[in-house]
């Protein structure tokens, strides 16, 4: 097995989305010494934030993630910022990248549309997401397709870096994560759930049941009284089906012949988000008591890291051209 690099920005709030799209994914391919799961916190700082709720979420994320099945035992599980090495080799990279790579990424010209107060930290996050696979040597990069410029420009950096100074860097290569359940939001079926979207259509992993249910009975649907699973046509009635069949195990097709009408597939959804998501908000709720063993289990992975983190930096900076400290 490869060794593979997860992060999770910690803003907005974990859906089912991300949980079928990269959380369950990584659980079932935890290999010890190979698998590496972090919050990423400093990536939360590119844009206005609040400092309180980045800590919040910082520690909610962790313990939602171990909620779900991220085992401390078969994978190195930190905070970003807990590894100074993060921002160190950081700015090792941003010393063999240009500014026209960087500018050219598709994420910071849309977030930097029409604005006068961009954060230079937005544009040169992305050197640091290379850092973060740089950093442990990573092979591989399960991420979606509107990742793959970031993974794209690691790979030039690691490449350029490694022929400019010597052979320092793993050259990671993006995979894609087992095709997931595409989960789309359920008051506007045309748009992928967002952890920053409004709770009307985001099906929260800590939403209470009864938020769950009502959220469910709200999705908007579609004309006509046929229950059939049709994206093109029918992109409401397709979700709903869609994220039954990522709940069960079933193919939306198949589970749609089992309904007469909207009522009872939506009755049907809401069972079964529950049922999906209910395991992990118990756990999360024991977890919650005792933040203090998360708190450990973070500390022991940075440990951990940075065992990794820091032969990568020493090999940087000896190849770079620093004196050895």
């Amino acid at each position: 097995m490869s060794r593979r690099i997860t992060g999770f920005t910690p803003s907005g709030e974990l859906h089912l989305g991300n949980y079928f799209g990269a959380i369950e994914p990584l659980v079932g391919q935890q290999i010890p010494g190979d698998s590496i799961i972090f919050v990423a916190d400093l990536h939360a700082l590119t844009l206005d934030h609040d400092p309180a709720a980045v800590r919040r979420r910082t520690m909610e994320f962790a313990t939602v993630l171990l909620a779900a099945g991220a085992d401390p035992a078969r994978s190195i599980f930190l905070v970003q910022s807990h590894v100074p090495e993060h921002t160190e080799l950081h700015y090792l990279l941003e010393s063999a990248t240009g500014y026209g790579e960087v500018r050219r990424m598709i994420q910071f010209k849309e977030k930097s549309h029409d604005s006068d107060r961009v954060r230079v930290s937005l544009l040169t996050y992305p050197v640091l997401m290379a850092a973060d696979s740089l950093l442990y040597r990573a092979e591989e990069v399960p991420v979606g397709e509107d990742q793959r410029q970031h993974v794209e420009l690691a790979r030039d950096i690691a490449e350029r870096f490694n022929t400019a100074y010597g052979p320092v860097f793993t050259v990671p290569r993006m995979v894609t994560p087992p095709v997931a359940a595409r989960i789309m939001d359920l008051s506007r079926p045309t748009a992928k759930m967002s952890k920053s979207a409004s709770e009307a259509g985001s099906l929260r992993l800590l939403d209470s049941p009864d938020t769950l249910r009502r959220t469910v009975m709200r999705a908007v649907t579609d004309p006509g009284p046929a229950v059939e699973y049709d994206p093109e046509n029918r992109p409401g009635l397709a979700n709903l089906l869609t994220i039954l069949a990522a709940c069960t195990g079933e193919e939306p097709a198949a589970a749609a012949a089992r309904f007469g009408g909207y009522a009872d597939l939506k009755r049907a959804v809401a069972d079964a988000v529950i049922a999906t998501t209910d395991p992990i908000r118990q756990r999360y709720s024991e977890l919650s008591e005792d933040p203090d063993s998360v708190r450990k289990i973070l500390q022991d992975g940075a440990i951990h890291a940075r065992l990794i983190a820091g032969e990568t930096v020493a090999a940087a900076k000896r190849a770079i051209g620093l004196l050895a400290g």
